[in-house]
């Protein structure tokens, strides 16, 4: 007779997308904050990321970790030249929204009302999924972000030409391709890292 397996499970864990502030549970043992040192510390690179279980487990690796966050940070934030905040929060939260990453689009999600202003549009695409219609120019960023998410080799010319008829040039499109490239990745990590939660709920 085989021993029964019991799984635990997350009775706060969130079923559906939304704009909501959420938690996120690891199912590994983060790194514990009293137990940092100078190579952690310059692993997190935002000192404030410490009281985060997620960058504490992921700093188990603080090179890697450091490199991660770097690149995130000239991803989103570097926005002095190129695609404007709202359309690279966009194509995180349609990576996320296609991938089925709940924690991931709740953060994007509200980045990308916040700084687009489009709140009922971004919930559109929460609540519809990745085929919602937004307008010309959100939807060409939607279609190549996911094609991207899908299979990287699906992404191709006529994706390219679509975000240049709405608009975009060359370093514009870069963006995207970075913003739903990173998520794609990162989507993964969470997913196999811990489970999203009701925000207050661990």
């Amino acid at each position: 007779m085989r021993d029964s397996i019991v799984v635990q499970t997350n009775e706060n864990e969130p079923v559906v997308f939304t704009q909501a502030e959420l938690g996120w549970l690891p199912w590994l043992e983060p790194f514990p904050e009293a137990g940092l040192t100078e190579r952690h510390w310059a692993g997190l690179v935002d000192r404030s990321r410490a009281k985060s279980d997620y960058f504490r487990l992921l700093v188990r690796d603080p090179e890697i970790l450091e490199a991660r966050t770097k690149t995130d940070k000239d991803i989103f934030y570097n926005i002095a030249d190129g695609l404007p905040r709202a359309d690279r929060e966009l194509a995180a939260a349609a990576t996320s929204r296609y991938n089925g990453c709940i924690y991931c689009v709740s953060v994007h999600a509200r980045f990308a009302t916040v700084h687009s202003k489009r709140r009922d549009d971004v919930q559109r695409l929460l609540d519809e999924g990745v085929g919602a219609d937004l307008g010309e120019r959100w939807n060409a960023i939607v279609r190549a972000s996911v094609a991207l998410a899908s299979t990287p080799v699906g992404f191709g010319q006529q994706h390219i030409e679509e975000l240049r008829s709405v608009g975009l040039d060359d370093a514009e499109i870069v963006d995207v391709i970075n913003s739903a490239a990173f998520f794609n990745w990162a989507n993964r990590l969470m997913l196999s890292l811990g489970e999203p939660t009701m925000a207050g709920e661990a």
